[in-house]
């Protein structure tokens, strides 16, 4: 039987809330005025309860956690009316002192930004140690111990010799492992995730999503979780407060939030989010900014920007009212409720409950005549056609970076090696694959920021490798780049006029009359105002620094640009627009573009073509819809299953999840193989082994894998000097890995042999020859011969995986059966 929101509701109010928020003020004082950052919002989490808090940026979120934590400094402070309670005990109006006291062991944060949260100076293990000794007064032995414990709870493999590590030595996702860590080093009851999987990419967002329910579980925690991003709050949260301005507008179960979500806000919120399941739907957008709250609420502070706001909303301040009668939590401020006014907001809304908009529609119109006047496919994306005309033909194109001249013989870093594919003109191509896998490198070879070490790009016919200077100087008019991050990537010096117009006076263009006229016609076109031409970067927000970005790029009315992750630090609404104006950008002049992205809705939305990449190297290619609804390559199958949807599941473990083990190579040493071999779940095995039980054979991967990272080219100074003299110092312990990996099972002797031995090169210090003695027994061609080409669809369809020669199970089979194994393991954990 299927539990009803009042059962949920029920059951989680058995028990007192471990964190209650009532009537919260935080305010700000300046010269000029009071912002009321949070203005009087109550919200509760009980304990192994996550709640959601979501809204656009300026909306008062981390504000909120900020002073849930008691870390509001001058000139802000709350106000002395609020009441945060935590386990029943009053925080506000505590001392410094007092408020530490519960900071760490009552309540700990994790803050979006991990690199800027750890020190580069010290080690991972002296900043765990760190909060051990100030909280629970571990020292020395004991304080290490700990520390070991939370990141093999955290799920770093190899835990002593990472606690030696410096913050740079880690990927993005092992720097939030290792900050969430840090955060429950005090053993906390409540845990603050603020953006906890901003910047991620899908598949370490996956796993820190399942981290952070494995710890709920084992630990009853009670987690509210900050995002912008619907899919998370679909899968890990039980309640979700809408936040607007400073207030809460909505009180929902997740369950209702996607089915019958109740506020105006709300509704957009959701309708600007890129969909999988319908991707030629134009975003909705809600037009205008969040004002910035300075006075006492008399009015609605969304009804500036609400299609349904009415007299009254002007008038008068919405309270908080009960809008369901099956849920006693589901709570809205809008003046249509009580009010019976549902017939007629009804009468003004379009089929899907959001007020029609004529703009929209004629701009939908454009967009499908546009397409109507090329081939498309069902999805009503553009179709491949080989007689299209090719603008970027790119062939074995490589990117290695040289180390230079130092004591050490150093690999050089293969960032892109060997790739081959062609752009059409007109056309989206989205380049996906997780961070650090060459995109970006690969985008910028493109346009001649980087310099490309071998293979060729042709641009409309032309070898852009063999270009001279003054060649490429003229050839740069017809290229443009949008940068990922719009803060960074626009001089803060000069005026947006000045921004927008460098272009032009590089390439000396026409007169400085004309280039100004230019300029404010740019400005024009993305929706920026003509009085915004003398004002300078920080005055804008993020979605209108990304629009000066745009204009920027368009100066010179090139014909091919690379999108960068053009939307990935802004909010859902501000997305929605930055990607219309992108469409309409395309449509009027044609452009080309190449989307470089992580957001796997936003590429499936916006791209005609996809290609998938992997350390360096291309996996899979092929058009879009067909790429997302019936992937080949083993990898680009376990990269869709990570993609979070804004449906909820109730649990990341009800979801089709691959959990990919390990971290990718590093691209210094990448697999001489396929590249997607050392993580693989759907990797061939040796014939000797083709009939070993899954579990056993994965443990014998992760023993591999946890060896290979000992091994990873970035060593230390003193490994390396070690490695010189003829010595592994690898703090190896033969006996633990041993234990974790093998204790409880027995292997066949044929695997048993090399795993023994293995562990008897590691104990004396030899992990080279570890190495090698697991390769001899345990490789097969996955291992050793790169894939070749094959083709898995019609047109362009391709994907590279020894999955599809005839002898082999097909990638798609394979895939059920690791996911069985996947779903063994975890019952067997529970």
């Amino acid at each position: 039987m299927t539990d009803t929101p009042a059962d949920a509701a029920n059951a989680r109010h058995r028990d007192d809330p471990i964190l209650a928020v009532e009537n919260l003020r935080t305010t700000f004082e300046t010269d000029k005025e009071t912002i009321r950052a949070v203005d009087g919002i109550d919200l509760d989490v009980y304990p192994g309860e996550t709640v959601g808090l979501v809204g656009e940026s300026g909306s008062g979120k981390s504000v909120t956690a900020r002073s849930i934590m008691g870390l509001i400094d001058a000139p802000g402070r709350i106000d002395p009316d609020s009441s945060i309670r935590f386990d029943g005990e009053e925080l506000t109006g505590r001392s410094e002192a007092e408020w530490s006291a519960v900071r760490g062991s009552g309540i700990a944060m994790v803050f979006q930004d991990p690199l800027s949260r750890l020190n580069p100076v010290y080690t991972v293990g002296n900043q765990i140690t760190e909060s051990l000794r100030l909280h629970q007064g571990l020292r020395g032995a004991a304080a290490t111990a700990e520390a070991i414990e939370l990141l093999e709870a955290v799920g770093i493999a190899d835990a002593p010799r990472r606690l030696d590590e410096h913050p740079h030595e880690f990927s993005g996702g092992m720097r939030q492992r290792a900050v969430i860590a840090m955060a429950l080093a005090c053993d906390p009851e409540v845990l603050i995730a603020d953006e906890p999987t901003t910047a991620l990419d899908v598949t370490t967002q996956a796993q820190i999503l399942e981290l952070l329910e494995r710890l709920q579980a084992a630990r009853d925690l009670a987690i509210l979780c900050i995002t912008h991003d619907m899919g998370v709050i679909a899968e890990v949260c039980d309640r979700v407060n809408v936040m607007y301005a400073g207030e809460i507008v909505e009180t929902v179960a997740v369950e209702e939030l996607f089915a019958a979500p109740a506020h105006p806000y709300t509704r957009w919120l959701l309708a600007s989010v890129p969909s999988a399941q319908s991707p030629t739907r134009r975003l909705r957008t809600i037009e205008g900014e969040v004002p910035t709250p300075t006075d006492a609420p008399t009015a609605c502070r969304f009804a500036p920007r609400c299609p349904q706001a009415f007299e009254d909303c002007e008038r008068s301040h919405p309270p908080s009212v009960n809008v369901s009668p099956t849920d006693p939590d589901h709570t809205v401020a809008c003046l249509l409720y009580p009010e019976d006014r549902d017939a007629d907001a009804a009468s003004e809304t379009g089929r899907d409950g959001l007020p029609d908009d004529p703009d929209r529609r004629g701009a939908e119109a454009a967009v499908t005549g546009r397409r109507s006047s090329v081939a498309t496919d069902a999805d009503g994306r553009r179709r491949s056609d080989p007689a299209d005309q090719t603008l970027v033909e790119v062939r074995d194109l490589e990117t290695h970076y040289e180390a230079g001249a130092t004591l050490f013989e150093t690999p050089p870093v293969k960032a892109v090696d060997g790739v081959s594919f062609d752009i059409r003109r007109g056309e989206t191509l989205g380049l996906v694959g997780e961070s650090g896998c060459g995109k970006t490198t690969l985008g910028r070879t493109l346009l001649g920021l980087e310099r490309a070490t071998g293979g060729t790009v042709r641009y409309g016919g032309q070898d852009v490798t063999e270009m001279t200077a003054a060649q490429r100087q003229r050839w740069r008019r017809n290229v443009g780049m949008v940068f990922q991050d719009p803060e960074s990537s626009l001089n803060e010096r000069l005026t947006v006029g000045e921004i927008v117009r460098e272009p032009l006076d590089v390439h000396d263009w026409e007169t400085p009359r004309r280039r100004r006229g230019r300029v404010r016609d740019l400005l024009d076109t993305v929706g920026l105002q003509p009085e915004h031409y003398h004002r300078y970067p920080h005055q804008f927000s993020g979605g209108q620094r990304q629009r000066i970005a745009i204009a920027r790029a368009l100066a010179l009315n090139p014909e091919f640009l690379v999108l960068d992750e053009p939307v990935s630090a802004l909010d859902v609404s501000v997305q929605a627009q930055v990607l219309n104006l992108l469409e309409d950008l395309q449509a009027e002049y044609g452009l080309t573009y190449l989307l470089i992205a992580h957001d796997l809705s936003v590429v499936r939305h916006v791209c005609d073509r996809v290609a998938v990449m992997y350390l360096g190297t291309l996996l899979e290619r092929g058009d879009t819809a067909a790429l997302f609804e019936e992937p080949a390559n083993p990898y680009t199958i376990s990269l869709l299953s990570a993609v979070p949807t804004a449906e909820p599941t109730g649990s990341t473990a009800e979801t089709d999840r691959i959990t990919l083990r390990g971290e990718p190579p590093t691209p210094r040493d990448p697999p001489s193989g396929c590249p997607f071999s050392t993580r693989c779940p759907m990797k061939i095995r040796p014939p000797a082994f083709e009939d070993l039980d899954d579990d056993l054979f994965e443990r014998i991967e992760t023993l591999r894998t946890v060896l290979r990272e000992r091994a990873r080219a970035d060593r230390s100074l003193t490994d390396r000097v070690a490695a010189l003299l003829g010595r592994d110092a690898t703090d190896a312990d033969a006996a633990e890995l041993r234990r974790d990996l093998f204790g409880d099972v027995t292997l066949p002797p044929t695997a048993q042999g090399p795993v023994d031995e293995a562990l008897a090169k590691l104990d004396a210090g030899e992990l080279g020859a570890a190495q090698r003695v697991l390769a001899d027994a345990f490789d097969s061609d996955c291992d050793t011969v790169m894939p070749d080409a094959h083709r898995t669809g019609p047109a362009d369809r391709t994907s590279w995986c020894h999955r599809h020669r005839e002898a082999e199970t097909d990638p798609r089979s394979a895939v059920d059966r690791a996911r069985y194994a996947q779903d063994s393991d975890n019952q067997s954990d529970q």
